[in-house]
C-alpha cells in the first residue's frame, strides 16, 4: 500500500488507499461517510443488494486502527445511514467490534443523514458533537461549504475523478486537498461517488485501493 503524505494548515496528514486520512501527531484517523446500515436500509424497502457491507467495513476501519496505532477515529458525517440501520444485525456487529475496542476514542461529527438515522447507540460510547468541531488548527465538518474559521477537513460530497484515455476511463475515488478544506473520499463501501471537478487551487489525490497518486 502506498499512501500520499500533505501538509496543510501546518500540520503532516497521510492521504490512505483505504480512503481515510491518518494525523499522525494526535494518532488520529479521520473517516468520511461510512454509511452504516445502508445495504439494510435498501432491503428493508424491498430491495435486493449484497448482505455484509457493515462487517466489510467494521474489518476494514479495524486493520486501519491497528495498522497505524490510532487511539482516536473521528467520523465526519453520516455515521448510519437511515433508521433502518438500526436493525439489530447492523447493531450487534458493531457492538461487537466495539467490545474489542473499547479503549479506542470515537468522536462522530453529525451529518445530514445522521439526523434523519438518529443518534448512535449510547452502548457504543461515540462522543456526538455538531460540525464545526475544532481540534487545533482544523475544523471537522460533514459539509465542505462551511465558514469555519480553520482549515475544514470533509465529507458529503463523496468525490471521485475520472481519468481518461482516448480510448477507456476509469472512474476513482478521490481527495480534494484546497487552500482552505479538504473532502475525503466516502469510507464505506455500497456508497457510491460524485465526479468532481478542480476548482483552482485543488489538488486531486486518486485512490486505487493500493495507491495514493497525485493527478497533475
Amino acid at each position: 500500500m502506498t499512501m500520499s503524505v500533505v501538509e496543510v494548515a501546518g500540520e503532516r496528514l497521510l492521504l490512505l488507499p483505504e480512503k481515510a486520512v491518518f494525523w499522525p501527531a494526535e494518532k488520529m484517523l479521520i473517516i468520511a461517510d461510512i454509511h452504516f446500515g445502508k445495504a439494510a436500509s435498501f432491503r428493508a424497502l424491498g430491495i435486493p443488494v449484497p448482505r455484509g457491507t457493515t462487517t466489510e467495513n467494521l474489518l476494514g476501519l479495524d486493520a486501519l486502527v491497528k495498522q497505524h496505532g490510532a487511539e482516536h477515529v473521528v467520523f465526519l458525517g453520516d455515521f448510519l445511514h437511515a433508521r433502518a440501520a438500526h436493525a439489530s444485525s447492523t447493531q450487534q456487529a458493531m457492538l461487537a467490534w466495539r467490545d474489542s475496542r473499547r479503549d479506542l476514542r470515537l468522536t462522530l461529527v453529525r451529518g445530514n443523514h445522521d439526523k434523519h438515522a438518529g443518534d448512535p447507540a449510547a452502548v457504543l460510547g461515540i462522543e456526538l458533537v455538531d460540525e464545526p468541531h475544532m481540534v487545533g488548527p482544523f475544523a471537522f465538518c460533514h459539509h465542505p461549504d462551511l465558514d469555519t474559521g480553520g482549515y475544514a477537513l470533509a465529507g458529503h460530497i463523496h468525490p471521485a475523478w475520472v481519468l481518461a484515455t482516448r480510448f477507456d476511463s476509469l472512474r476513482l475515488p478521490c481527495f480534494v486537498v484546497g487552500s482552505e478544506r479538504m473532502i475525503l473520499p466516502s469510507f464505506g463501501s455500497f456508497t457510491g461517488g460524485h465526479v468532481v471537478t478542480r476548482a483552482a487551487g485543488d489538488a486531486i489525490f486518486v485512490t486505487s485501493g493500493e495507491a495514493v497518486h497525485s493527478v497533475r
